[in-house]
């Protein structure tokens, strides 16, 4: 800080869930700046079912082509699955289907407390549970068999301005109505308190110095830029953020989870599930979730899924993967481990089990395709840290605010988590 009274500089990288958090949070003690990879977020504005009709042309072949219907949306693969996530203002906040649950088990084992920062985001975002009036019969249905089954759902709290939604099922590929929040508006905050917002600003790597990170390299737009700043925040998510520390000399570890999704999906004619919130409720089982989905990446790009997406029953499951793996550059190191086989076939053989009885015959269930949108834990938090929440891997000006420094796997939605633990760091700087 100068002589003269100026405030102090800093530089956040990403605007998902812990970029946008932090930067509205720091602005105004620091005079912040926000740069973001990507361009401003637009919605899928098409008819699906047109787009659908092209599917059997062999048009769409490759999981990796789904930016040519959206734009924002970064497919990339591993040995054993796809890999999903938002490239855009707003990161992936955009495209998850806005659950706000709260999964912090983790973080409070290690000595991390959240339950004020939880209390606030609570008073500041619209954190809804009312959206079951606008529930189809069938998943009405659904969730009561879930009860009679004992397999205790919850209904899903959503970052939703309910009285706005029209069911139109497109939560996951951008929501047109303006229904389902995102971290947009926090960015929007920011920006209106003074902060300077960069788009199409890829941040390649950071200058280090000593213990002080002194530049910070990006390609803006196709030329090179130079920023510099008194704190660096890193948020660029589980993919992004390890990358530009390797890039930069810190070494992660090889623990990287990324939340493995499958769907377990049938047959039943004039279902509708199309037209409904995605995953609407959840019910916790033992290592990983089940939830009603429609998986557009599958009714794209999967053979066993063409036919009319009003036809399809579909479950997802979401499982806590071993803490096992690596990306380096772009080539992502990710294997299902034999637990995690393991614990998936019990998870399909439950959904399969559960469309069964909502009618649908074993001969008329088919798979989706494998894939996850939730890495994390290539540099996770620890009891030494539960006080700084800065990793000792890390230069003294420099902090991680996403799902990296998670400490393990949550087979959980994990915005409202990350985004507290990012106000925690805030209020530590």
């Amino acid at each position: 800080m100068s002589d003269t009274g100026m405030k102090k500089t800093a530089i956040v990288i990403g605007t998902g869930a812990g970029g946008a958090t932090i930067a509205r949070e720091l602005q105004g003690r620091y005079q912040v700046t926000i740069l973001e990879a990507g361009k401003e977020f637009k919605p899928f504005m098409l008819s699906v079912n047109r787009m659908a009709k092209l599917r059997a042309s062999g048009l769409y072949f490759d999981e990796r082509m789904i930016r040519l219907l959206i734009p924002n949306m970064l497919v990339e693969k591993s040995q054993d699955m796809v890999m999903v996530r938002g490239i855009g203002l707003g990161g992936t906040t955009t495209l998850a289907t806005g659950n706000a649950v709260r999964y912090d088990g983790a973080l409070k084992e290690i000595g991390i407390d959240l339950d004020a920062e939880f209390e606030q985001l609570y008073e500041e975002l619209p954190i809804t549970t009312d959206h079951q009036k606008y529930w189809t019969r069938t998943t009405k249905r659904m969730f009561r068999l879930f009860e009679k089954m004992d397999l205790d759902p919850v209904v899903t709290p959503k970052l939703l301005n309910a009285e706005k939604c029209t069911g139109c099922g497109h939560c996951a590929i951008g929501c047109k109505y303006g229904a389902k929040w995102d971290t947009r508006e926090l960015v929007d905050e920011a920006v209106g308190l003074g902060a300077e917002l960069v788009t199409g600003c890829k941040v390649t790597d950071l200058e280090v110095t000593g213990k002080e990170v002194t530049a910070v390299h990006a390609r803006c737009h196709g030329r090179k830029r130079t920023f510099h700043a008194d704190l660096v925040v890193l948020a660029a998510g589980g993919f992004g953020s390890p990358v530009i520390l390797e890039n930069s000399g810190i070494s992660c570890q090889k623990t990287l989870f990324v939340d493995p999704v499958l769907c377990v999906a049938g047959l039943l004619p004039g279902l509708h599930q199309d037209r409904q919130i995605l995953m609407p409720f959840i019910s916790q089982q033992d290592g990983y979730i089940l939830a009603p989905y429609m998986d557009y990446l599958s009714f794209f790009f999967n053979k066993d899924w063409r036919m009319p997406m009003r036809d399809i029953a579909s479950i997802m499951i979401k499982l806590a993967d071993v803490e096992k793996g690596s990306i380096r550059g772009k080539k992502i190191n990710k294997r299902m481990t034999k637990t995690d086989d393991r614990k998936m076939e019990e998870a399909v053989k439950l959904s399969r089990d559960i469309l069964e009885r909502m009618g649908v015959p074993e001969k008329d269930q088919f798979l989706g395709t494998l894939n996850a949108g939730h890495p994390g834990g290539m540099l996770p938090l620890t009891t030494a840290e539960k006080n700084t929440l800065h990793h000792a891997m890390l230069p003294d000006n420099l902090y991680v605010a996403d799902a990296t420094i998670l400490p393990k796997a949550m087979g959980n939605p994990p915005i409202l988590t990350i985004m507290a633990l990012a106000k925690k760091i805030a209020s530590r700087l």
